[in-house]
């Protein structure tokens, strides 16, 4: 009786994961640095450093699984997870917060900025922007219905319809997909550079980032779609779902900002390409 388990909290056994992925990180934004300096090892360390990165999410995150399936993700547990979701989004809000920043101070305050703007905003050398209600406008329309399949698919797994999950899961995954090659098709057709200016960096560092989030977010739903047909998930207990509900949800919330902001707000008065 001595080692009974009388509480519901779960008890984690010694893991290497974590330890695996700091180094992984760590390697990985090292690599980071020497490319974008140009510096001798740059290829190596960066490709150590992503390998490492990609075997501690599955390593990781197959134990997590595990444990979920063990019916060791009891209520309690189940409520911190959804803590730590809550604050790495929040940290993700953050993140993309100093990318308007940056954004707005560029374009509020161009007057004290000649030096790197020439008093304009879009800055001189910017001949045209990116039209908002073509590409821009059909990626927001696809997200937004990405939205409502995963809404659907959540439904479906709460209310007990796997055929529902299944199909609100693919329409998602696709629509994930179509939004990356229509980002990645304006991306090879823009009238500008990256790095020619503070209007292209900022574009394609706010844009990019959240397209790689787009990317995430479209792997962590494929992995939930081959967890539903494994036969994971309940509708009492699917907190790997909604995680990768909430980052979608998030991605999509992002990218109305980005939209209004940089696309229509921030191109305003230039000429469209």
């Amino acid at each position: 009786m001595a080692g009974a388990k009388n509480h519901e909290y779960h008890i984690l056994p010694p893991s290497a994961w974590p330890l695996l992925m700091s180094v992984a990180a760590l390697t990985f934004t090292s690599g980071m640095v020497l490319f974008m300096h140009d510096l001798a090892g740059a290829g190596v360390v960066l490709g150590l450093g992503i390998a490492g990165v990609i075997a501690g999410f599955y390593l990781w995150l197959s134990s997590i699984v595990k444990e979920a399936q063990a019916g060791d993700h009891t209520p309690v547990v189940q409520l911190h997870l959804r803590y730590g979701m809550i604050t790495f989004i929040a940290s993700e809000v953050m993140f993309f917060v100093g990318w308007f920043w940056a954004w707005f101070d560029f374009a509020l305050f161009p007057s004290e900025l000649v030096e790197v703007v020439g008093g304009v905003w879009p800055p001189a050398g910017i001949e045209a922007v990116m039209d908002p209600f073509a590409l821009p406008l059909l990626n927001t329309l696809i997200l937004l219905c990405s939205g409502t399949t995963v809404t659907w698919a959540h439904h479906s797994l709460i209310h007990g319809d796997r055929e529902g999950l299944k199909t609100g899961l693919w329409l998602t995954i696709i629509l994930g997909v179509v939004f990356s090659f229509v980002q990645f098709y304006e991306y090879a057709h823009a009238p500008f550079e990256f790095g020619g200016n503070t209007y292209s960096s900022a574009f394609f560092m706010a844009t990019g980032f959240h397209g790689f989030h787009v990317l995430v977010g479209t792997i962590f739903l494929a992995v939930c779609l081959r967890r539903t047909y494994a036969g994971h998930f309940t509708p009492r207990q699917h907190f790997g779902f909604e995680a990768a509900a909430w980052y979608w949800h998030f991605v999509d919330v992002v990218w109305l900002f980005l939209f209004i902001t940089v696309y229509v707000w921030g191109g305003w008065g230039a000429a469209y390409h």
